[in-house]
């Protein structure tokens, strides 16, 4: 029997793949922006014992208000603000937009960045704009305002830092888009232990400014939370359409428990700060390669032939992402993830016998 797939699901659904994730095992994993870093054996056993009591027959709780209350404190939400948890911070840039989704709606961000804001914006049914970056990734100021004006977006994102470039775009440069938009502006913090720069600041002076942040580059990604931060009214319009309990107990419990230990994964973003300075003087002093300063836990770097060098790399036992393809600003570019010293090192000597 034949599926009537092309009769029953969306053409643009029909017409894209799935998101990949290639397979690593065995491998040195330097594709996702992770934290390679586990957590040491006594915090470790202090979460394994919080989970072990956590009551997996029930649902979590709809509105886990103590948690965040919690949450709200250790992160510094200025007072009279409210936050909002997700599964991720994907699933917070599906609600906002889900909920912004009036017809002929339209999403616009610098491009390239992250992939889920135009995604997220043609899943949902809304029209997404990707206004071009400076060929040294900076903001093109001018060219958003025209776009802001042209298009009168509901949604803008901003990601601070911007992925996959890694730099940090001027404060003053995003602070002239907060001026220009009409809508939302959603500045997306997501590798804010790396950047140490953030608006959460400008929430009060500023009504239409969300701030969006994850744990998972902190080191929780196998959790999975992220959360929105902003004034109540635009949290309480947003809450209307999450899933009830769509952050789990689990989650929520690990959560808890490292909200108390948060000077550990400090640490070890410290440790990355400095991995990611020596990784980018090493790569600058190779031949043939082009790279970009970052202020994230990834560096991007050009050279003369991505995919050869790309494939050379998975042979020698190391995974990268290869964005060559995804922009063409982004033309010959790889971006490798700050990893151990050992990780950093094995990546640069595979590199060198790769070029």
């Amino acid at each position: 029997m034949t599926l009537p797939l092309q009769q029953i699901v969306r053409d643009d659904v029909l017409a894209i793949d799935a998101y990949h994730v290639p397979p690593a095992a065995g491998m040195v994993k330097l594709d996702a922006m992770e934290n390679p870093f586990a957590l040491p054996p006594a915090l470790a056993e202090e979460l394994g014992a919080r989970l072990a009591r956590v009551a997996l027959n029930r649902y979590p709780p709809a509105d886990p208000h103590d948690f965040k209350a919690r949450l709200a404190q250790v992160v510094g939400l200025p007072p009279g603000m409210e936050l909002m948890l997700g599964n991720g911070s994907d699933e917070l840039i599906h609600l906002v937009i889900q909920a912004c989704a009036r017809p002929a709606a339209t999403v616009l961000s610098p491009w390239p960045s992250f992939v889920m804001y135009a995604m997220s914006a043609r899943f949902d049914g809304c029209r997404f704009v990707g206004v071009a970056l400076r060929p040294d990734f900076s903001l093109d100021v001018a060219a958003m305002i025209a776009a802001i004006e042209e298009h009168r977006p509901a949604v803008v994102f901003l990601a601070y830092p911007n992925n996959p470039t890694g730099n940090l775009f001027d404060r003053a440069d995003v602070e002239a888009i907060l001026d220009a938009a009409p809508g939302l502006v959603v500045v997306d913090e997501a590798y804010l232990p790396f950047a140490q720069a953030t608006f959460l600041d400008e929430l009060r002076r500023r009504p239409r400014l969300l701030v969006l942040r994850t744990l998972s580059k902190l080191g929780l990604a196998g959790i999975r939370l992220g959360y929105l931060c902003g004034a109540p009214a635009w949290i309480r319009e947003f809450d209307k359409v999450r899933p009830p309990y769509n952050v789990n107990v689990l989650t929520l419990a690990a959560a808890d428990v490292l909200l108390g230990h948060l000077g550990v994964l400090d640490e070890q973003a410290a440790i990355l700060r400095g991995e990611r300075a020596r990784v980018a003087a090493a790569l600058r002093a190779v031949d043939g390669v082009e790279v970009f300063d970052s202020a994230a836990n990834f560096i991007l770097f050009r050279v003369a032939r991505p995919d050869a060098v790309f494939a050379a790399l998975k042979q020698r036992g190391i995974v990268i992402k290869n964005v060559s393809a995804a922009h063409p600003l982004l033309s010959g570019c790889l971006r490798t993830t700050i990893g151990t010293g050992a990780e950093n090192d094995a990546f640069l000597a595979a590199l060198r016998g790769s070029l």
